[in-house]
């Protein structure tokens, strides 16, 4: 019996990916902070959908969630065949206006944690006959974003990661899938404390995470190596990359203010 671990597993993006997963009959380890969040999404996976549904609570801006993470499934003699590195955040507003702490603290969920599970668990998922990996980062990898600087820079972290270890694994049974969702309706921009002009522009482009997680999921299982979820995200993308960057962050940065 094999599995699907997911992070950032108790809502969101994260809470649909492991629905659309136990859907399609996958068994699922769902892994975020909050304990009582992640017994209702189990148990509601369980019930639902009758495969096999367990969490683990766990701080992923921890430097050793990793190895906590691991160590969880091995002591369940759990077998991942699934990995979704899905959990992460933004912080908004000036760079100066948060501590070194609390920048780190993003930067070690977004990126350093997601480079070592994929790290820690690539021995295991090469010895399955196919398996993947499947990392959830944002439209915002495509620019650079002011006032939500070093969240759009981890982001682009991902992205290119994620393109990178693609062609390095190319030819081995692991296929890597890199999503860039655009706003998605999460709560992302509560927490991130983004300003009231950007949150009216996303709630006009807001995606839901259903719709999110089953374009992700397909395209996980197409062994699609990158993909822009929505119309509009893709334009977006498009123009980060044709206009001057002068102009885009320009813009951006009018937005988050």
């Amino acid at each position: 019996m094999t599995y699907a671990l997911v992070t950032g597993a108790s809502k969101g993006i994260g809470k649909a990916i492991a629905i659309e997963l136990a859907k399609r009959n996958i068994n699922v380890l769902l892994v975020a902070r909050s304990y009582t969040e992640l017994q209702q999404t189990a148990e509601e996976i369980r019930n639902t959908y009758n495969v096999s549904a367990d969490f683990l609570a766990s701080d992923l801006s921890l430097s050793n969630a990793a190895a906590t993470v691991y160590n969880w499934t091995k002591e369940k003699q759990y077998t991942v065949s699934i990995l979704v590195n899905n959990a992460g955040y933004g912080l908004s507003g000036p760079f100066d206006h948060y501590s070194v702490e609390e920048h780190t603290n993003m930067m070690q969920v977004n990126m350093l944690t997601i480079v070592q599970l994929s790290r820690i668990f690539l021995p295991e998922l090469k010895q399955q006959p196919q398996s993947y990996i499947l990392n959830i980062a944002s439209s915002a990898a495509y620019q650079a974003v002011p006032l939500l600087s070093v969240y759009a820079a981890s982001k682009a972290f991902v992205l290119n990661f994620s393109r990178g270890i693609a062609n390095e694994l190319k030819d081995s049974s692991v296929s890597v899938t890199c999503v860039c969702p655009g706003p998605t309706d999460t709560g992302f921009n509560q927490r991130a404390q983004v300003g009231k002009k950007a949150l009216n522009a996303a709630e006009k482009l807001n995606a839901q995470p259903q719709s999110v997680a089953a374009t992700a999921v397909n395209a996980m299982f197409h062994k699609k190596r990158e993909l822009i979820t929505g119309f509009v995200n893709k334009l977006g993308a498009f123009f980060a990359w044709l206009l001057p960057k002068g102009f885009i962050e320009t813009t951006s940065a009018s937005l988050y203010k």
